[in-house]
């Protein structure tokens, strides 16, 4: 595509060396996927400066350089006359603009969906995705456990996060519009919205889980965490806000001045949707959805109830996207599962096998309480400290779990660059000594899921909680493959 770099709207271009105009192939920000034609945005990481790798890109055919350290910009521009050299205010902000321009604005074509809260963010956004889809809105899916269309997941880089840059966005947005989707839902995280990868997005509708304190190794201090998450409603046409989530959502009907509808578990609130009188069932939930005076009564296959929460959230999401109440209600008892949430596995003799990616202390004590609910005869429940985050984190996850199963086995998820052994000590911290249960540690995710499935007798049920990012553990800035599937799959088979 031609693009004048002068000409892109929201650019914040300062200075431009060399050719205004030029042809371009591809837009990236990893020196390393640098081809003939493509465009490099030096953005600045945790870790790194992307102008260290501007000789690497133009060494890879690179026709365009942008980035914010003029004087550096200027010294290549000297030396490489037929490049184009462009001084912008913010790299990441040019970017998102920028991957719009050359993706032909194609974002326009779509709903968009965006949820974000602390908790409950996957399961919400992915109900949103199969909830369109069956209302017959092809839809896709962005978000931690890959990049789906309305047909399934497709390959995408494995290292993508749970919102990918703003770049990959439209480039995903690209491919679910030849696909012919009409529908992008996505996990909208406040890391995210601080680096503007969904800058320049107006979402059709944003949605509110929850929030509580995470992400601090990040944010540092509360108030920057909840500011980033209130961004995404200021970009946003419409919103599904949760009443009864204390910590935000009295700020977010505190900016918001166009169309949303409130969700809430009690009648007396006055929320906008109600699910009440909410039971677990062997076959899934059972609950009285209230809508502008009705009740409907809703069965769907789904586990854990505060997942009729997340589902409530997805059915507003539905409803100010123009469907009817009354066509939701009737896809309903069609909704799968969501791959590592509340996900059960039947297993031998009556063994349940859960698979829930709680990785909040306040997660975990949900699915902990939600998981007591169903028969069975012992819990045996896997939890994690998460090398990639927050430290002070982990004791809380111990003492979350302390008492509410038979057995703990301790282990580590994303060791990053840390000694497993010291994360696995962090969360012991949060257990009283002599333990009020039998527990065990093992130094990796692999061996703490086969250390539980040992554990376990007939009519059990094995909790597994974390989880993994995109199919992997992340070792050592190694994306290492894992899934927790294809372990308790290759035990049991060991075991006859």
């Amino acid at each position: 595509m031609n693009i004048q770099f002068n000409r892109i709207p929201e650019f914040s271009l300062i200075a431009c060396y060399g050719p205004e105009t030029q042809e371009i192939s591809s837009i990236v920000y990893n020196s390393q996927e640098v081809a003939d034609g493509s465009a490099f945005f030096c953005v600045s990481g945790e870790n790194t400066d992307g102008h260290l790798y501007i000789e690497e890109a133009i060494q890879r055919g690179a026709t365009a350089i942008i980035g914010t350290d003029r004087q550096i910009l200027e010294t290549y521009a000297k030396a490489h006359h037929m490049l184009t050299f462009a001084v912008v205010e913010d790299s990441r902000t040019a970017l998102a603009y920028a991957s719009a321009q050359f993706y032909n604005k194609v974002q326009d074509q779509f709903i968009k969906i965006g949820v974000t809260g602390t908790n409950g963010k996957t399961t919400t956004a992915t109900y949103v995705y199969h909830l369109f889809n069956l209302l017959g809105i092809p839809c896709g899916f962005l978000g931690t456990t890959g990049i789906w269309n309305s047909a399934g997941k497709i390959e995408y880089k494995k290292s993508t996060p749970t919102t990918p840059m703003s770049s990959d966005i439209h480039n995903i947005f690209s491919q679910l519009d030849a696909f012919g989707d009409q529908a992008a839902s996505m996990e909208v995280s406040s890391i995210a919205l601080d680096q503007k990868r969904v800058e320049g997005i107006l979402f059709d509708v944003a949605i509110h889980t929850n929030i509580s304190e995470e992400h601090m190794e990040y944010h540092k201090v509360f108030e920057h965490y909840l500011q980033c998450k209130l961004q995404l409603f200021s970009q946003a046409k419409n919103a599904v806000i949760n009443f009864d989530d204390k910590g935000m959502a009295q700020e977010i009907l505190d900016v918001v001045n166009y169309p949303l509808l409130t969700y809430s578990r009690y009648p007396e609130s006055g929320a906008d949707l109600v699910w009440a009188n909410c039971k677990s069932q062997k076959d899934g939930l059972v609950f009285d959805l209230l809508y502008k005076g009705q009740s409907y009564p809703i069965h769907v296959p789904l586990y854990g109830e505060y997942n009729a929460a997340n589902l409530t959230a997805a059915i507003g999401a539905a409803l100010l996207a123009g469907a009817s109440i009354d066509k939701i209600v009737q896809v309903l008892p069609k909704m799968p599962q969501v791959e590592g949430r509340f996900q059960v596995i039947k297993g031998p003799e009556d063994r349940k096998i859960i698979l829930d990616y709680a990785h909040t202390p306040v997660a975990l004590d949900l699915v902990l309480k939600e998981v007591r609910k169903l028969p069975h005869n012992r819990l045996i429940a896997l939890i994690a400290g998460v090398g990639i985050r927050d430290f002070g984190k982990m004791p809380k996850m111990g003492r979350i779990a302390e008492g509410k199963a038979d057995v703990l086995v301790v282990t580590v998820d994303h060791p990053g660059f840390h000694n497993p052994e010291d994360i696995i000590n962090e969360v012991l911290k949060g257990l009283s000594v002599p333990y009020k249960q039998k527990v065990r540690t093992a130094p990796s995710r692999r061996e703490g899921v086969i250390e539980a499935l040992k554990e376990s007798g007939p009519n059990d049920i094995i909790l597994l909680s974390s989880g993994n990012i995109n199919g992997a553990q992340i070792v050592k800035g190694e994306s290492i493959p894992h899934s927790d599937e294809e372990v308790i799959e290759g035990f049991f088979m060991q075991q006859n």
